[in-house]
């Protein structure tokens, strides 16, 4: 990630061993001893720090061995925040680092604290699931949220910079403000980027107070996330007051709060399996009224909301002249006992009204037919049919939570290490990791501890089996095998073709240890068994940027200053995940595919680098697939392409363009091949023309985006393209496909969205008030639809709002839904209107700094001894 942040939006093989023994546990398998049956607490710690040169580091710490009591009466604050700290960790003044992990476990019970609970970077804060524990403030709490992932100093300066601030879990817990005054406290602050997880949470607040209470379940200023899943919110002022670049959030409750989600700021936030019952407002986008809002685009899906006055709060205008505020809703059940659906802040005018099920409704800026005509809307569409295998029995898009293996015991569980792996980041543990893995019983769970094991050759992974990780283990691909990339090879098959089963894994990170321009992360052929029974979640792909990749800033810092081609010692992988047309129901949640741009390490300071990955992630499935929460960042070819694929669901997904090109352009160091329908950069017209796509879809249908941010902030480096929005031309290709595009956020791409290679969404400079400029804090640009060739071969819907006679023969002949809206139109039928909606973080840009200000504001009520000072924002604003 980078520290300014500006964008437009489009609304528009060997034989099995025998199964081996149980693990052996160096504490007592048994919940007498631990208090606890939940097997994180009891299973055998064998994990080791890899590269970190300090044999004495624990990486697993549970809070009692520190002294806390949890008997809700004792300040276990000290005890906590020492478990936590202990290690020489990364804390205030580190940035960030990936040799000091640790997972930090709570017992059952009830644990008093007086002051925040500060999570360290690359902290996985963990309770048991089974009985969870309860975080209590007291009543003299002082400070700005019971758990901190960014704490401020006195002169407001943040300990991490929020859009880099990666690798965190909270989850399992209960934390419970009712001891506090309902005019202060917050459960969480949650200031953080990619890689990140808050799971299976319960937040209790008052419920006393009426608009008098400011409590919050969950309180974020900034950030570039993210993901969050299965909370609950009881009580309080608001349940989420949140602001950030992006995020997705699903599966959550809400009830008793004066508001459920207040968003004081985004890009692009899309909203999923929400419950809100007795709340006075579902979801508040409002911030900043008519002329000043801060809110880009909300996507708001398969919801209920119950027994509350107000469903949507919203100050958009039909008559504003910025393109803020853009509200999708599909699929939101508001009829039993919500007056009013959707409300206007400014003047309390029903814009839709309550005591139905909205299936389809759309805000924002609408383009005319010959891309001339920008006009706004707001209303109700028509629903937008998905495919069945996509759905649920209920009628709603399948989900389903990260598998935390509560009803297994500790024996059920199987050490790598104990195998006899080494995952010391030395020894090629290849040929005995594929026996650990084929001796795996489908009772067991594969059990990666901490460490980094160096893989030589393709790991066949068997159908029906279960991985997990201890804080992110390191599976790393060298050698050899993977150096040729006119011949790549899987590094992590996952089943064979034509196989059918399941697959779980989770809490995983794959990386290479050097170049490996011939490798293929991960591979995934198996066709699942049932719904849902193949996934991912929390695996993440990390190419370059740490410890033991040999591709750091010592190795490839950037090079910004001389012409040159790629440094092929520190080129990356081939492709990071190929999902292949074998392969069927496969679902993806929180997954982070990053070719790092900076090095991860202390001693760098965030210097910047050159790695070179060739492509992010490929799914050539016939479907159903499934990706929520999912962001690419930094190849060279293409962040996501689907190709020849069906039934693809994505919400949302996250890019930006390799910072380095064009020195060198696109497609250097690799080459492009038509076996990988890879993009053509032979035609280029321009100096910015050869970047990497954020999006491409080819010869497709039933594919489905719900909410993406993909962005461009430099050439060669260089930010001064963001200045006439024209870093690259080219973000989304559409090619003799059926898609539906909602909520596409774009930054510094000309062509915003171009359908069979006509440009149908350009990013035009400075036509609203204030324009790209900033100078009002819009940041916003209007996108244009272009519709004059009748040589396509595709066809084009754009929406149910607008069918002009002259469409018909005039249109590809793809099908795209883009903007704020989505419909399906008949091949030839199709209607020309995309919407446009923006908001930005310019360099002094008014608007973000209002919405900072509000978020101090917010801050200082739940924290007398917390400053948020304009200096902690500096980094966001440069």
């Amino acid at each position: 990630m980078i520290f300014t942040k500006l964008f437009t939006s489009v609304l528009l093989a060997l034989p099995a061993l025998a199964a081996p023994a149980a693990i052996a546990t160096t504490r007592a398998d048994t919940a007498a001893t631990t208090g606890s049956s939940y097997w994180v607490a009891d299973i055998a710690r064998n994990g080791a720090i890899p590269f970190g040169n300090d044999s004495s580091y624990t990486i697993f710490r549970n809070v009692k061995d520190y002294g806390a009591k949890g008997d809700g009466a004792t300040d276990d604050t000290v005890a906590i925040n020492s478990a936590i700290s202990d290690g020489n960790r990364c804390g205030e003044g580190c940035g960030s680092s990936t040799t000091t992990p640790a997972i930090v476990y709570f017992p059952p019970g009830t644990y008093m604290v007086n002051k925040p609970i500060i999570q360290y970077y690359y902290t996985q804060l963990i309770g048991d699931a089974n009985d969870l524990p309860v975080l209590k403030a007291m009543s003299t709490f002082v400070g700005m949220a019971v758990i901190d992932s960014d704490p401020y100093d006195a002169y407001g300066n943040s300990w991490y910079v929020n859009q880099n601030n990666f690798f965190r879990q909270v989850r399992n817990f209960q934390i419970d403000l009712t001891a506090m005054d309902y005019t202060s406290g917050a459960g969480i602050h949650w200031q953080v980027a990619q890689a990140t997880s808050l799971q299976n949470i319960v937040f209790n607040m008052r419920t006393d107070g009426g608009s008098a209470n400011i409590q919050k379940g969950i309180f974020m200023d900034n950030g570039s996330g993210g993901f969050m899943s299965d909370l609950t919110f009881i009580g309080g002022g608001t349940g989420m007051w949140v602001g950030n670049q992006q995020f997705t959030t699903r599966n959550m409750t809400f009830s008793n709060c004066q508001t459920a989600i207040f968003i004081n700021w985004d890009w692009v936030w899309t909203i999923k399996d929400v419950t809100i019952n007795n709340c006075q407002v579902g979801l508040d986008v409002s911030t900043g009224g008519t002329t000043d809002q801060t809110v880009g685009s909300a996507l708001f899906l398969d919801s209920t909301i119950s027994n509350t006055p107000i469903g949507v709060n919203s100050s958009y205008s039909t008559s504003q002249t910025g393109t803020n505020g853009t509200l999708i809703i599909d699929n939101v059940d508001m009829s039993n006992n919500v007056a009013t659906a959707i409300q206007d802040a400014n003047t309390k005018a029903v814009i839709l009204a309550g005591n139905q099920i909205v299936a389809n409704f759309v805000q924002g800026n609408a383009i005319g037919s010959t891309g001339t005509a920008v006009h706004s809307v707001q209303g109700t569409q028509s629903n937008v049919t998905k495919p069945t295998s996509l759905l649920n029995s209920a009628g709603s898009v399948f989900t389903r939570s990260k598998p935390q293996y509560e009803s297994l015991s500790a024996s059920s569980f199987v050490s790598a290490k104990a195998y006899g792996l080494k995952g010391d980041g030395t020894t090629d543990d290849t040929a005995l990791l594929q026996k650990f893995l084929d001796s795996v019983t489908t009772d067991q769970v594969a059990y990666f501890d901490h460490g980094a094991y160096i893989v030589t050759d393709t790991i066949k992974v068997p159908k029906n089996i279960r991985i997990t990780g201890e804080v992110w283990p390191m599976i790393m691909a060298k050698g050899s095998n993977f150096a040729d990339m006119s011949n790549p090879r899987p590094v992590f098959q996952v089943g064979q073709p034509g196989e059918t089963g399941a697959v779980e894994l989770s809490d995983l990170i794959f990386q290479t240890a050097g170049p490996v321009p011939g490798a293929i992360m991960i591979e995934w052929n198996l066709q699942a068994s049932s719904q849902g029974a193949a996934g991912m979640w929390d695996v993440h792909n990390r190419i370059g940027g740490s410890a033991g990749t040999t591709l750091l800033s010592e190795q490839c810092a950037k090079n910004n200053g001389t012409t040159h081609g790629a440094n092929e010692n520190c080129e990356g992988a081939f492709l990071m995940m190929h999902i292949t047309s074998s392969a069927s129901d496969v679902y993806l949640e929180n997954t982070w595919f990053w070719v790092a741009d900076h090095d991860l390490e202390p001693a760098a300071n965030s210097a910047q680098i050159d790695i070179y990955n060739g492509r992010g992630v490929l799914i050539e499935s016939q479907g159903p697939v499934w990706l929520y929460g999912t962001a690419s960042e930094h190849s060279v070819m293409y962040n996501y392409q689907i190709s020849n694929a069906s039934a693809v669901y994505m919400a949302l997904i996250q890019t930006e363009t390799a910072y380095f090109q064009g020195n060198p352009a696109a497609p250097a160091p690799f080459v492009v091949n038509s076996t990988w329908n890879d993009p053509s950069f032979s035609n280029t017209t321009s100096a910015t023309s050869a970047r990497t796509w954020g999006l491409r879809v080819i010869d497709s249908s039933d594919v489905y985006v719900y909410g993406a941010g993909l962005y461009s902030f430099f050439d060669n480096y260089n930010q001064d393209c963001l200045a006439s929005e024209s870093c690259q031309d080219n973000m989304v290709s559409i090619e003799n496909s059926a898609v539906h595009l909602f909520g596409l956020s774009t930054k510094a791409s000309v062509n915003m969205l171009t359908v069979d290679g006509y440009s149908m969404a350009i990013d035009s400079n400075g036509t609203d008030a204030g324009g790209v400029s900033g100078n009002n804090g819009t940041g916003s640009s209007t996108a244009t639809l272009t519709l004059s060739s009748t040589s396509r071969s595709s066809t084009l819907t754009t929406s149910a709002m607008e069918t002009p006679a002259s469409a018909t023969s005039t249109l590809p002949t793809s099908t795209l839904s883009t903007g704020v809206v989505g419909s399906t139109g008949a091949p030839n039928v199709a209607s020309s209107s995309a919407t446009s909606s923006a908001s930005a973080k310019p360099t002094g840009c008014a608007k973000h700094k209002r919405a900072m200000a509000k978020a101090r504001a917010q801050a200082s009520s739940s924290s007398k001894a917390d400053s948020m000072g304009e200096a902690g924002r500096k980094s966001t604003e440069l």
